[in-house]
Parts: C-alpha cells; sequence; structure tokens
C-alpha cells in the first residue's frame, strides 16, 4: 500500500503562488497524480510524473502555469502553482496509480490522499 499526505494548501490572491506538496510512504506506483475537485464539478486531472523517468504530463486547464516535480530520494512530489485564478479553486488530491497505461484517468489511481484545500481570492 501507498500512503500520501499532502501539504502547502491555502488561501492566496489572484495572480501568487502555492507549491503542494505530496509525502509518499514509498516509491511503489508508476504515476504519481494530482486531481482537483471544485464544488458540483468533476473531479479534474492536473498534472502527474513517473518516478522511474521523470515524464510529466499536465492538464490543459493549468499547462504554463504549473509545474510538477519529484525528489525519489525523499518520497516527495511538488506542484508549483503560478499565476492562479479564482477557477483554480479546488479540494487538490495527491494520487498514486500502478498502471502505465494512461496518467490522466482517475479510476486507474489505486491510492489517495485525503486532500489540501486550495482557495483562491478574486
Amino acid at each position: 500500500q501507498v500512503q500520501l499526505v499532502e501539504s502547502g494548501g491555502g488561501l492566496v490572491q489572484a495572480g501568487g503562488s502555492l507549491r503542494l506538496s505530496c509525502a509518499a510512504s514509498t516509491r511503489a506506483s508508476y504515476y504519481v497524480g494530482w486531481f482537483r475537485q471544485a464544488p458540483g464539478k468533476e473531479r479534474e486531472f492536473v498534472s502527474a510524473i513517473t518516478w522511474i523517468n521523470d515524464s510529466t504530463y499536465y492538464g490543459d486547464s493549468v499547462k504554463g502555469r504549473c509545474t510538477i516535480s519529484r525528489d525519489n530520494a525523499k518520497n516527495m512530489v511538488a506542484l508549483q502553482m503560478n499565476s492562479l485564478k479564482h477557477e483554480d479553486t479546488a479540494f487538490y488530491y495527491c494520487a498514486a496509480s500502478l498502471y502505465t497505461a494512461n496518467s490522466r484517468d482517475p479510476s486507474l489511481y489505486n491510492y489517495w490522499g485525503q486532500g489540501t484545500q486550495v482557495t483562491v481570492s478574486s
């Protein structure tokens, strides 16, 4: 089992930046991804990264504004979010997937953290 703990959420003004961190108990997964869900919205793919080759993936809504990175020595994945918008307000989840086929499908992720709230004031 992979245990995941998110941190770094909070309140930020529009145009500001926030750095989310995901601490994983092990690297026994292929992808580590970030998803978000706002009230009344479907769960949305934000970004993902692989432990073994540092491949990165981004959702259309955040491409160009977010950077995902990992530190294998610390079992940590970070999501740097810049130029934040009110529309980025959501509950953000870190997740780990054992599968290699698709990085963007939340149904393929096996383990989920508790999440962290990101609120962007307008």
